[in-house]
């Protein structure tokens, strides 16, 4: 089963490429979705997450409040640092049995697609990694369009990440989704050197 990592830079497009992959058979692990189910199950990650950003980071349904939460960890690298060692260990952990999972059910491939494939590790369990890039402007103007946050807000973000030389650098694939380059065009060039064949 071959297993892809996809990532990249906030606004750059990574939940289109997931969307063009999926139809060529591949299973779509979003791990933003994982982290958040994982989060609002795991006590033991809420205790810390309450002792690290304060309590009310967790609501009265013990549910984290996303928002709150990541106002205070993308305020600056330090915090985005201690989000991350708090709650990278177990989403990796239900990653990887979603994984088993899907070999046992003989899928053909996995797309594991995480904002921080590299900082978490979850690199190491993949054959190839993909990274999406595009400008910072034009991904300011989307993230702000898309989340109905500020610029503000919305560079905080960018801010937190690495910078488009991190990604080229760490990647075995990078998909420019800008133009002149069309990210289907881009996606689809992929598909066909990793050999993945489009369901009819």
């Amino acid at each position: 089963m071959l297993i892809l990592g996809l990532t990249g830079q906030t606004g750059a497009g990574k939940s289109t490429v997931s969307k063009i992959l999926e139809k060529y058979g591949c299973y779509h692990i979003d791990a933003d979705l994982v982290a958040r189910e994982t989060i609002d199950s795991d006590e033991k990650v809420k205790a810390e997450l309450k002792n690290r950003f304060g309590d009310d980071v967790i609501g009265n349904d013990g549910k984290v409040n996303r928002k709150l939460l990541g106002a205070k960890a993308f305020a600056d690298p330090q915090s985005t640092l201690d989000l991350n060692s708090i709650t990278h260990p177990a989403v990796n952990k239900k990653v990887q049995s979603i994984i088993a999972k899907k070999e046992q059910e003989n899928v053909k491939a996995v797309i594991i697609d995480a904002i921080a494939l590299f900082e978490s590790g979850e690199d190491k369990l993949c054959d190839y990694t993909v990274s999406v890039i595009a400008p910072k402007d034009i991904r300011l103007k989307r993230i702000t369009a898309r989340d109905s946050i500020s610029e503000e807000k919305a560079l905080e973000r960018i801010n937190a990440q690495k910078d488009e030389e991190f990604f080229s650098v760490n990647s075995d694939y990078i998909i420019k989704n800008y133009e002149p380059f069309n990210i289907y065009e881009e996606t689809e060039r992929l598909a066909l050197k990793l050999k993945l064949t489009q369901k009819s």
